[in-house]
């Protein structure tokens, strides 16, 4: 996703700088051409010879090496910035225009956008004068990752740790990517529900959450204002997404049919319980003798009250998971509830449905169209199933 384009990796003095090895290789891995440069002190950490095998090109590190106007060469040629670990030293000296190295003299001669990723100790990041110094960065334009929390270099636990390799891989991505929803708003549900029947026990579903995960991170990469409404899974609140988390079918509903009428993009990925226990126990229900009978009620149905209440321009789209009759199931749901578009995967395909890291889709619109993918990982189907909703936004 990353071929050919141009990447500085600036790395500072901290013990994180050994993070930014991994970083170096996930971006080549990607495809992209990588030059590092690095501060005095990044050197006690870890070694200029690591980061010129890993990019395949001698690392920039002092102001007089080689040649003098080095700097404003690499800031030419850059397609993006990438700072991290960002200390707090070099996160002043970049909000001040302070030039005393060949990382900060690289970043005032970048015409790209640049990313700081901090790393420091706890009381540090939350300092006064750090949090000027990012509020700063953030209005000249810098993309500003959070710190995470855990146990620092300190001893101490708190905010402070860069950024994994990882996430800031994504976040360039994102920064680099075409913005098709830029100014849309999507809201998406994710995951289960669950009913409970006493405080201990309730009824659900094997969803994970993963595919609407990967479809709400897909959309915030394209550029737009994201909410997501989740049930409970054991997945992380994505950075850039607001996420509503809920747990019973009537707390989904609430949620998603307040949230509704303001958004351009309605996805309802969640696996919905359609039934819950009529009556509630408020102590735990005893193992007995005899069979134990619920009597169960519906839910009300969410994407049906979606459907009725959609307004004009909205497109609203449905997920289909059959066991026969895949397409014409998948079609009249699409019309019973008011869909523009409906995602169906079938049980009956290997690899598709809950718990699985892949998924085998068809999309169809209510123009007729219909659209099949080959069995892929879940973040490539939420590609896929964007590029096809993007495409009709754009006729």
């Amino acid at each position: 996703m990353l071929a050919d384009k141009k990447i500085i990796v600036g790395i500072t003095g901290s013990i994180a700088a050994y993070k930014a090895a991994l970083l170096v290789r996930l971006f080549v891995a990607q495809g992209a051409q990588v030059r590092v440069v690095m501060t005095e002190s990044a050197k006690r950490f870890v070694g200029e010879l690591t980061f010129s095998n890993l990019s395949q090109h001698p690392v920039f590190a002092g102001l007089w090496d080689g040649s003098w106007t080095e700097h404003v060469h690499l800031g030419a040629w850059a397609d993006f910035m990438v700072v991290a670990p960002a200390s707090a030293n070099t996160l002043a000296k970049m909000a001040h225009g302070l030039c005393d190295n060949a990382l900060t003299a690289v970043f005032l001669s970048a015409k790209c956008p640049v990313l700081v990723a901090p790393a420091m100790d706890a009381d540090m990041y939350i300092h006064p004068s750090t949090l000027r110094n990012l509020a700063q960065l953030q209005a000249d334009g810098v993309h500003v990752m959070h710190a995470g929390e855990g146990f620092l270099a300190s001893g101490l636990h708190g905010a402070g740790r860069m950024a994994e390799p990882e996430e800031i891989l994504a976040a360039t991505i994102s920064a680099l990517s075409p913005k098709p929803l830029a100014g849309k708003r999507v809201l998406l549900s994710a995951g289960p529900t669950r009913e409970y029947v006493d405080p201990v026990r309730f009824i659900s579903n094997g969803s994970t959450g993963t595919m609407g995960y990967a479809l709400a991170r897909e959309a915030a990469r394209l550029g737009a204002q994201v909410t997501l409404v989740s049930g409970p899974v054991a997945l992380k609140d994505a950075a850039g997404i607001t996420t509503v988390r809920v747990e019973t079918a009537q707390e989904m509903f609430e949620a998603m049919t307040s949230h509704s009428a303001e958004q351009d993009i309605v996805i309802m990925t969640a696996a919905v319980g359609d039934y819950r226990p009529l009556e509630f126990s408020p102590i735990k229900i005893k193992k007995g003798d005899e069979n134990l009978v619920l009597t169960l009620g519906r839910t009300r149905d969410i994407l049906k009250q979606l459907g009725e209440q959609k307004p004009a321009g909205q497109l609203l789209v449905g997920f289909a998971l059959e066991t026969n009759d895949e397409e014409a199931n998948a079609r009249a749901k699409m019309e019973r509830k008011n869909l523009d578009f409906i995602v169906l995967n079938s049980l009956r395909d290997s690899g598709a449905g809950f718990g699985s890291g892949t998924n085998k889709i068809t999309v169809f619109s209510r123009k007729g169209e219909m659209h099949n993918f080959e069995l892929k990982g879940k973040d490539a189907v939420a590609t896929d199933i964007w590029s096809v909703l993007c495409n009709a936004i754009e006729k």
